[in-house]
């Protein structure tokens, strides 16, 4: 258990380092993952298009999956 509570301080800390980068794409994080939207309705509430939304968000998970990875350090 104690390792999933290391992941979601990790993701904390990754997700403010991102919004300080691109808060666009942070909000887009945290529509889809935190509120549950679809892609369109992220799109919608963050007035842009479907594409861009999906574009965002497979950059976003990438970006935050790297530097989760690299805040964890090596794994066992």
């Amino acid at each position: 258990m104690e390792g999933n509570e290391d992941r979601l301080l990790d993701l904390n800390e990754a997700l403010r380092q991102f919004e300080a980068e691109d808060p666009r794409k942070a909000e887009l994080v945290k529509l889809r993952f935190f509120a549950g939207l679809t892609a369109e309705q992220a799109a919608a509430a963050l007035g842009v298009s479907t594409s861009t939304a999906e574009k965002d968000w497979a950059y976003a998970r990438s970006w935050l999956r790297v530097t989760i990875d690299r805040m964890s350090g090596p794994r066992p």
